[in-house]
């Protein structure tokens, strides 16, 4: 965005007085650094030191795990006064305002962006997304399309974070949808010829807003047809 009288703060506190009273948003606040190395999350360790982050990553708290390169305003509104965060231990939302409890509870470990999760809730809600500054690769929406669709090579993984568990720290395993968004640019051009999306830009930043439904939607079709 360049240079933001206020920072992050500024952002937050304009996007709240646009939604009003009614309205809600939505972050996410990934900690995606507490999944096993063996994902390639943490390249800047050696692979003997592997077993040494899989005993002493900490476990996940949704009071004060940090965002993973989620960016300012996101880091900062985890901590925003009101604010709701899911139990996700890599790949959380946070949400503030009129539907926050319902779009962050019971986000179940192996349902990270299915039908249950946030993200499927806010199509139940039929909410909009707004791209900040970014492209279409970051639409976290867009993984809602990929568990809806059905393609070849589809496929589930095994993933591990840290979490607490009866008061104790363990390294948990659990198994989910394999997360696969190297097309979403290439879906994003294609939605854009045939689906509204307001454009506009904030300081330097190009921003997009569009329906949910509709992303969503046209995606299930793009991937069926393309993948």
């Amino acid at each position: 965005m360049g240079y933001v009288c206020g920072g992050a703060q500024a952002v937050i506190e304009a996007l709240i007085d646009v939604i009003g009273n009614d309205g809600t948003i939505m972050m996410p606040a990934q900690s995606w650094k507490n999944l096993d190395p063996e994902d390639g999350v943490h390249w800047d360790a050696d692979e003997n030191d592997w077993q040494l982050i899989r005993d002493n990553w900490p476990a996940y708290d949704k009071n004060i795990t940090p965002t993973n390169t989620m960016g300012a305003v996101a880091e900062m509104f985890r901590q925003w006064p009101g604010c709701l965060r899911s139990d996700h231990p890599a790949r959380s939302v946070c949400a503030y305002g009129k539907h926050a409890e319902y779009l962050t509870k019971d986000h179940d470990i192996s349902n990270i962006f299915g039908e249950g999760s946030p993200i499927a809730r806010l199509y139940e809600l039929d909410g909009k997304v707004l791209l900040l500054g970014v492209g279409y690769d970051k639409n976290t929406s867009l993984h809602l399309a990929d568990s809806r669709a059905d393609y070849p090579g589809k496929h589930y993984c095994t993933e591990h974070s840290a979490v607490m568990e009866n008061g104790h720290r363990v390294w948990k395993k659990y198994d989910t949808l394999y997360v696969d968004g190297n097309d979403f640019e290439e879906i994003g051009k294609a939605f854009e010829k045939v689906h509204i999306v307001n454009k506009g830009l904030i300081g330097k930043a190009c921003i997009r807003l569009m329906r949910q439904r509709e992303l969503v939607d046209f995606a299930v079709q793009w991937m069926e047809q393309n993948r």
